[in-house]
């Protein structure tokens, strides 16, 4: 496959990109020209990450970055404006159930709760809040937000703060649409639905056994699971200059319902 140009001359920052969708997303768009600079907090992973780039040719620029904490956020954004003069997109895909499984209501302790939400709204306000004066001055920028279909109903991991949390990153992409409009920048959101991307992913389909497997199947429409470059087209789509009309949208990726 020859590398592309739709995205040469652009700065992208890709946030939970040690594996799955943030690696795929990231590894897409330096496929496509873009200089990518990626975080997480999974340092192995990311070293992955750059390795499977630099083995294709890219470069992908990595940092350890919790999307928790507001001041390491605005310092990683420093470092890309002081760098490239600019930030073009960026993909909130850092998220997940840190660790925790589907317990009863009553088990669920407040750490619990705001350990999920940290990851998967702070992070997305704490970026979006970063990078915003520097598109606001260039009045152009796309901000692309992975929610999940747990978002849009209910969570197969049973996790009451995962479905939440990703209904509240849905809100915050609607809100945010209208607020940064007027500077030419987009705001949208992609609900995938279940991949086998992780090793949290990973376990979960274990879980189901062949019977579970086989109804989550028969259930979708195209009747396979999805890949993460699947989620990764998508992203590139809202990135690119064909969806400058496009905002405050919500597209479910997830083989049909």
């Amino acid at each position: 496959m020859k590398a592309g140009e739709r995205f040469a001359g652009q700065t992208v920052i890709v946030t939970g990109a040690a594996h799955g969708f943030g690696r795929a997303i990231a590894h897409a768009f330096a496929w496509e020209g873009a200089a990518v600079w990626a975080c997480d907090m999974n340092t192995e992973g990311l070293s992955e990450t750059a390795r499977l780039a630099h083995q294709d040719g890219l470069t992908v620029q990595t940092r350890a970055v919790d999307v928790g904490d507001a001041a390491a956020v605005g310092a990683f954004v420093a470092e890309i404006v002081a760098a490239t003069g600019r930030v073009d997109a960026l993909v909130n895909n850092a998220g997940g159930v840190r660790g925790q499984v589907g317990r009863p209501l009553e088990e669920i302790s407040p750490a619990d709760w705001q350990a999920i939400f940290a990851v998967n709204v702070d992070g997305a306000f704490f970026f979006a809040q970063a990078v915003a004066p520097h598109m606001k001055a260039r009045k152009s920028g796309r901000i692309i937000n992975i929610s999940s279909g747990a978002g849009l109903g209910i969570s197969l991991t049973g996790i009451q703060a995962y479905a939440s949390a990703k209904a509240a990153q849905i809100g915050l992409t609607r809100q945010l649409a209208h607020e940064l409009g007027a500077w030419g920048i987009t705001v949208n959101n992609v609900a995938p639905g279940f991949v086998r991307s992780n090793p949290t992913t990973e376990r979960q389909w274990e879980s189901y056994g062949e019977e579970g497997q086989r109804k989550l199947i028969d259930g979708i429409a195209l009747k396979r699971l999805g890949t993460p470059q699947d989620i990764a087209n998508a992203v590139l789509f809202f990135a690119s200059d064909g969806a400058g009309w496009i905002t405050g949208q919500i597209l479910s990726v997830d083989g049909g319902k």
